[in-house]
């Protein structure tokens, strides 16, 4: 199985449409609230061009991961339809730039399970857009790493910069003192105890047999 046929990289649900905004099992109340931004659809991407101009004078204090992830679909929709990023920060208009499209864009092209992480609030936005500078794998070992170890947003842009630059995300994490690959799991005591009795009895660490049945299950 190779990468792109397990694990999508970047987003597989159509541009613009509101896939986790629309979902009220994550959503909530706000799923009513959620809008479609059809690239096809000269309307629609007449409101989106509404939405970034909005977007990109709200200050960032007063909008929740709701407003950002709408604000990013609209960016994107707004670059679909018009071809560009200049296109699309032109069609916005004035004090929309080339770079605040780009950087919502991508955000809208993260895979489904890490805009889902930003959706819950777990993983912020403003974090969220440097993890999408990152290209393949390397968004989930930073968006993964962003939640297990708590990073800063200060820390993920900087983990991000270095990785752009050429190091491997998982150098990038252990020069700032991260272990790549480090979770903490809780598991039910009889589960637990089987574990421990048969890493004992094969002479192995208990993370060794975890990770064992874990790549046998997902193989």
């Amino acid at each position: 199985m190779t990468p792109d046929e397990g694990f999508p990289t970047d987003r597989r649900s159509p541009v613009g449409s509101p896939v986790i905004r629309g979902d009220a099992t994550i959503a909530g109340e706000r799923a009513r609230e959620a809008v479609t931004f059809d690239p096809a659809d000269p309307e629609s991407v007449e409101l989106a061009a509404e939405v970034v101009a909005a977007f990109a004078t709200e200050p960032a204090a007063d909008a929740d991961q709701w407003y950002m992830l709408r604000g990013a679909a609209a960016c994107a929709a707004l670059v679909r339809a018009t071809g560009t990023y200049k296109a699309a920060a032109e069609t916005a208009g004035d004090g929309v730039t080339v770079p605040f499209i780009r950087k919502w864009a991508r955000v809208h092209d993260l895979p489904r399970p890490i805009r889902l992480q930003v959706a819950q609030g777990r993983i912020a936005p403003s974090a969220a857009k440097h993890i999408a500078r990152l290209t393949g794998e390397a968004r989930y070992h930073l968006a993964w790493a962003t939640l297990d170890h708590d990073l800063t947003v200060r820390q993920v842009r900087s983990i991000a910069s270095e990785v752009n630059r050429g190091r491997s995300v998982d150098e990038a994490l252990a020069d700032v003192g991260f272990e790549p690959g480090r979770l903490r799991l809780t598991l039910p005591p009889t589960v637990y105890r089987e574990v421990r009795r048969r890493a004992a009895i094969e002479g192995v660490e208990p993370d060794e047999l975890v990770a064992a049945a874990l790549e046998a299950q997902f193989g």
